[in-house]
């Protein structure tokens, strides 16, 4: 199990004809070989799995890759599920660099995402960097 950096970035909308890599998120899970969510593993890593949704001028918002049910959502407070933020299908996707998810943002609306880049998540450990899913859940 390999813990990842995916970037998602806007892919093409009315509002955005060409997509922005100014507007989305990057988030950590764990992947399977073939670039999908790794659903057994993420029970293991769930605190480690954070989002940061990025989007034009404002806030950056922080929270928690969540699995509820049958789907993915990224979850900003865990006591309100209204600001939830589930995409569609994600386990039936792969999350290789060009292809695409959508998610239905809080705004109610189901955006097109493109993926960015999916990296291995390091951690700086006495000069040396390893990756963080060789070390146990603090």
């Amino acid at each position: 199990m390999n813990l990842m950096k995916v970037r998602l970035v806007l892919a093409r909308t009315p509002d955005f004809p060409v997509g922005s890599s100014e507007h989305g998120y990057e988030f950590v899970a764990p992947l399977t070989r073939d670039e999908h969510i790794d659903g057994e593993a993420w029970r293991a890593v769930k605190d480690k799995c954070r989002v940061i949704r990025f989007w034009g001028d404002e806030p950056e918002r922080e929270g928690l890759l969540r699995h509820v049910g049958h789907g993915w959502r990224f979850d900003y407070d865990p006591k309100d599920d209204s600001d939830d933020e589930p995409f569609f299908k994600l386990d039936k996707h792969s999350l290789r660099p060009g292809a695409y998810v959508s998610i239905t943002e809080n705004d109610g609306v189901q955006r097109p995402f493109r993926v960015e880049s999916v990296l291995p998540v390091v951690t700086r450990v006495r000069g040396a960097f390893i990756p963080s899913a060789s070390f146990p859940s603090p």
